[in-house]
């Protein structure tokens, strides 16, 4: 592994991030435009599809991206993948080939792939290396989503090989932060979370429920944190292998709704329905290759929660504004 890259981003490097106007291409988007980045495009700005490659090779024609951050072009926690996995399938394959494609072919300086940890087996050896890729069965409410994700990083390695196409890949655990999907249809756990936890406050509930037996384990990453790996990756690493851009440790989802509900000041019960899926039991990333270039995680759980929760509060009362004030006006 070669620990500092042969290209390092200027101020007036062309910024390109793919995603679907969430969190992860939100805060990326952001991170490099207050670190004084003056040529960063987001997907979602310029209403690209990434599924049509004339769109895309339009795109790199007209903003011949230097550096490309490539993320999920559509995500969600275990309903959403239940409900959408054809076309999360479709989708994410079919923007993954047309981007990496492109970058290839217009020259791009480097390529990040963002992966996801449901890539690995349901019953993976922890903390989860690189290694353990395609070692084993996935886990079913995932699976679509997670077969895409594996397809482009085999993309990625691929084209490194042949054309010498500059892509790394990392994997991130679920991230956090303030601008998280509350959607209860679309979120993952924690934003999920934090919305029925808020509902609850607001609306003097005696209970919470939360989906399954409360046992698998998650490991979370808040979102200042993650740019910053991401900014550091690019900066810094080259290579085929995959980096886990890891917290560094995890909690069961008992534990998860406990600090949430703490962080709350909810009073009542918290219920679970174990008729619900618990999805893999438990999916910690070993993170050691991405500490010894310099990164760790700085936010920890418990404050990312916290600003997480004020974020949502506030929004939700910003909302509730507005609309008495049409209702008014």
């Amino acid at each position: 592994m070669r620990p500092y890259a042969i290209y390092v981003m200027d101020k007036n490097a062309k910024i390109l991030i793919v995603g679907h106007n969430d969190i992860l291409e939100q805060t990326l988007t952001g991170h490099f435009q207050s670190y004084g980045f003056k040529n960063v495009v987001s997907s979602s700005a310029i209403a690209l599809n990434t599924t049509i490659q004339p769109s895309v090779y339009e795109c790199f024609s007209k903003y011949r991206p230097e550096y490309v951050f490539l993320a999920s072009t559509r995500s969600g926690g275990i309903e959403a993948n239940q409900r959408q996995a054809g076309e999360f399938i479709y989708h994410n394959l079919e923007s993954q080939n047309n981007v990496i494609y492109a970058a290839h072919k217009f020259g791009v300086k480097k390529l990040l792939f963002l992966a996801s940890s449901c890539v690995y087996p349901k019953n993976c050896p922890q903390p989860i290396r690189e290694e353990y890729l395609l070692t084993g069965d996935l886990e079913k409410t995932s699976e679509p989503y997670a077969v895409a994700k594996i397809a482009g990083i085999k993309l990625c390695q691929a084209y490194r090989r042949q054309y010498g196409l500059n892509a790394i890949v990392a994997i991130p655990p679920t991230l956090f932060g303030p601008g998280s999907d509350v959607c209860l249809e679309t979120a993952h756990v924690m934003g999920a979370l934090i919305y029925k936890f808020c509902e609850a406050v607001k609306n003097n509930q005696k209970q919470v429920v939360v989906w399954g037996t409360g046992r698998p384990r998650r490991e979370f990453l808040y979102t200042d944190d993650f740019a910053q790996g991401c900014h550091l990756l690019m900066d810094r690493y080259e290579g085929e292998k995959v980096i886990h851009m890891g917290y560094g440790s995890d909690l069961t989802i008992q534990e998860l709704a406990q600090m949430i509900q703490r962080v709350s000041g909810f009073q009542g019960e918290v219920v679970f329905d174990e008729s619900k899926p618990d999805g893999t039991l438990q999916k910690l990333l070993d993170n050691s290759d991405i500490r010894q270039l310099g990164w760790q995680s700085k936010v920890s759980l418990e404050e990312g929660i916290r600003r997480t929760y004020e974020w949502h509060k506030n929004r939700d009362k910003g909302l509730e504004e507005e609309r008495i004030k049409g209702i008014k006006d």
